[in-house]
């Protein structure tokens, strides 16, 4: 297979809503509309403000100031335009009589496609691969005209009936329709930003004789002396039933190696295989994320057809998992990797950019956020596009598990046979492409959409497309992974019961008040798949989207709501987020500070400590609770909100919290019993742990407990009990060393309110601990 690139600079139309429609590409010239530079992959908006022609901005503007002040809300008036891509290419003599296809990796959103003039296909999907035959339209070593015309999603949208049952945020009932990210609509973490582009890239693919069209790569068992494999294949060339060809495969991974062959009588089929002796792929913590490189050929004989290679992870995945839970009758929600239990520590991934031809810009520094902060999965979230390979790539390498809604979040869909058949194709495209990736651990049909269900009165297991559609294309496709219906999961039991406590899997949002109340100690989960709590930003990323003059103060602002973040503004559904930032800072510290700076302070303390603290709950209580997912890691634009690490990639205080606790060797304090704190080594690995510690007092430096330890693989142990009381506000540190290395952590004694003065005189001590940390609000 040969490919030449489409992707560099276009010309770009933009057809205004009060103005007649252009409907054929020879229109363009005679319009009299001046064309745009416009870069693919990209979005019409970064192409606007590139050439200084945004509507309502100056045209000195660059990028960076649609997302200052209240500028997106500009965006808002380009959502009913119609814009045309065009481009002029030559297509290589040595094509000729060779099969063609023009492949759009991303085009957002509703498309209509001509080459040389003639209409060669319509796409309305911004999720998918779209590809078209172009052989009898190309021209061989001639230019050629390429033209794309993206109508308005809106107004498409505005063409379909909605069904009184339909469900969706109070600004996204347009989504309900359209295969456009969730999020694009406006969220309480993402902007309205109804952008259109061709996102990701172009290309002339030109096909061989003989291809492997689909290979899907498989582990059926897997234990340190054997693991048994699978192919499944379909090979597009011509099969003779007399002389068979012959599919090899051959895997490496260090002194590791493989070999396998079968004889292809069909077009299509499979095989199994054994491998001795293999390199198993185990989360981060658990073991090294062991890689093969495969290659696998078609055979005629000593000559090669056709070769593919892939990078392939050998792992077994199974989730444990129970349709309900109570205190008397305890449930699972348990994932299994190589058949040993995995206690799940990770964060909720978020679109990594708020125009998505960006992502991939972002997709190296985002994981490494993730694996240094010992990150052993996270959950790609329902309102956001499906990442690409160069993603996957990277969690493969890291260990990361990932856990991937498909894309739909907080809105039941129509159930017509129409949109249903949408998802089908959709939904087999995303797990065909995705399947090979070792780190993809499950299929989760959507976010929230049987939560919502559930709250209007409705049954979620009338959701045709998770009870249907859904599992029976990953049974399909990719029948060696688990898929979850929902998240969270709403099973009959709890739907006749009435009781949401019932879950094993749950989202812990409810009244976000202090962080240690009864909402978030007494939980009846298993699996924590999305909790947070805000923190606000560093001085420095402020100034880079507030105006001078809307810094400070918070309250009655605009611009911190539009950041906070709401389409509408302060009669908006998430207007409320700016001043849940300030309760949360006055919970902890019984008053909320009267400067920018103490208010930073103030936020990113309580954001961090409340960030430990859930994590902790979750593994001090190992194996009763099995996993936390928080949210979330970093922002896809500028904004207040729940994330660790702002969009300009300034870490908050939680990061560093979070990335003590999460390592897999931690000592933790757990909340006062009987007068006593528990001292516990929590060991999230599969090797045993000896080491040393000790735990003093932050004022006065008092050591409280030391001494030895051993704790065994994916174990917790009681190390001490140290008398406490309950009206004592007290700060200690806890400092280890196992295998020569160090690590540190503190427990927060006592009760609020605590004084904002005598934490930012703690704060050197626990910044000094092991692994020291530097930081600041500015």
């Amino acid at each position: 297979m040969q490919s030449l690139s489409l992707n560099g600079t276009w010309q770009l139309y933009r057809i205004p809503a009060n103005t007649p429609p252009l409907c054929h590409p020879d229109q363009l010239a005679a319009s009299g509309i001046q064309p745009t530079a416009a870069k693919v992959p990209g979005n019409v908006e970064l192409d606007l403000l590139r050439a200084g022609a945004f509507p309502g901005l100056p045209a000195a503007d660059n990028s960076d100031d649609l997302f200052r002040g209240e500028n997106i809300r500009l965006a808002q008036a380009l959502e009913g335009d119609e814009w045309w891509y065009q481009t002029v290419f030559l297509c290589p003599s040595e094509f000729t009589e060779r099969r063609m296809e023009l492949v759009f990796a991303g085009v957002d959103c509703l498309a209509e496609y001509w080459l040389n003039g003639t209409r060669i296909g319509t796409s309305a999907n911004m999720f998918i691969e779209h590809r078209f035959d172009v052989t009898a339209d190309i021209r061989p070593g001639e230019d050629n005209q390429l033209a794309i015309c993206l109508h308005s999603a809106v107004r498409g949208a505005a063409a379909k009936p909605i069904p009184a049952s339909s469900v969706a945020l109070p600004t996204n009932y347009e989504q309900l329709w359209v295969r456009k990210a969730p999020h694009s609509y406006g969220w309480d973490i993402m902007p309205r930003l109804l952008s259109a582009g061709l996102w990701r890239g172009v290309s002339l693919v030109v096909s061989d004789a003989c291809e492997m069209r689909e290979l899907y790569l498989y582990t059926r068992s897997a234990d340190p002396r054997q693991a048994r494999l699978g192919i499944h294949y379909s090979i597009d060339a011509p099969i003779s039933m007399t002389r068979p060809l012959r599919l090899a495969i051959h895997g490496s991974c260090g002194a590791s190696s493989f070999d396998a062959e079968t004889m292809v009588r069909f077009a299509q089929g499979k095989f199994e295989f054994d491998v001795t002796e293999p390199c198993l792929w185990f989360p981060l913590g658990y073991g090294a994320a062991n890689l093969y490189q495969v290659a696998i050929e078609v055979r005629d004989g000593v000559s090669v057809l056709a070769r593919r290679e892939e990078t392939f992870g050998i792992r077994t995945v199974e989730l444990v998992r129970t349709e309900t839970t109570t205190i008397n009758e305890p449930g699972e929600f348990l994932f299994r990797i190589n058949g040993e239990p995995i206690l799940c520590k990770g964060s909720n991934h978020v679109p990594a950019d708020a125009f998505h031809s960006r992502d991939a810009d972002r997709y190296e520094t985002i994981i490494n956020l993730y694996r240094d902060a010992g990150c052993n999965i996270i959950r790609c979230w329902g309102g956001n596009v499906y990442e690409d390979h160069a993603f996957f790539d990277l969690c493969d390498r890291a260990g990361i598990m990932v856990w991937q809604d498909f894309s739909m979040a907080c809105a039941f869909h129509p159930q017509e046979a129409e949109f249903l058949s949408t998802i089908h194709e959709e939904a087999t495209a995303v797990v065909k492409k995705l399947r090979n990736h070792p780190s993809l651990i499950l299929w989760s049909g959507d976010n929230e959409v049987d939560q919502g269900m559930f709250a209007h009165g409705m049954d979620p297991a009338m959701n045709r497309i998770t009870r249907e559609v859904l599992p029976q294309v990953v049974f399909a496709h990719d029948p060696h992974r688990p898929f979850l219906p929902s998240s969270p999961y709403y099973a009959p039991e709890v739907i006749s019961s009435r009781d949401e406590n019932r879950m094993p899997e749950q989202h812990l949002w409810g009244p976000r008040d202090y962080y240690k109340s009864p909402f978030y100690t007494r939980h009846t989960a298993h699996f924590v798949s999305e909790i947070g709590y805000h923190g606000c930003p560093a001085r420095e990323s402020l100034e880079q989207f507030l105006d001078a003059s809307a810094l400070w103060p918070w309250q009655d602002n605009p611009q911190w709501i539009a950041h906070c973040t709401d389409a509408i503004g302060p009669q908006g559904p998430f207007a409320y987020r700016v001043a849940l930032m300030a309760k949360q800072i006055r919970e902890m510290f019984g008053s909320i500070p009267d400067t920018l700076d103490d208010f930073i302070l103030a936020s990113q303390i309580s954001q961090a400590e409340a960030k430990k603290f859930f994590i902790e709950m979750t593994r001090l209580k190992k194996w009763r609770r099995t996993g936390v997912i928080w949210w979330n890691m970093i922002d896809g634009w500028p904004q207040f909100s729940d994330a660790v690490v702002d969009y300009y990639f300034h870490k908050k205080l939680a990061y560093h919290y979070i990335r003590r606790v999460q390592q897999p060797v931690c000592l933790m304090l757990d909340e006062p019993e009987n007068w006593y704190c528990a001292l516990v080594a929590g060991n999230d690995s599969l090797r045993d742990a000896h080491g040393t510690y000790r735990v003093r007092k932050a004022s006065g430096g008092e050591i409280l407990a030391q001494g030895e330890f051993h704790c065994p693989g994916n174990r917790n142990i009681l190390l001490a009990r140290l008398p406490v009381s309950h009206g004592e506000q007290q700060l200690f540190l806890i400092e280890w060393e196992v295998d020569g290395k160090a690590g540190g952590n503190h427990y927060l004694l006592g009760h609020p309110a605590f004084q904002l003065e005598a934490y930012r005189e703690w704060l050197p001590q626990i910044s000094t601990l092991p692994d020291a940390f530097d930081w600041k609000i500015a």
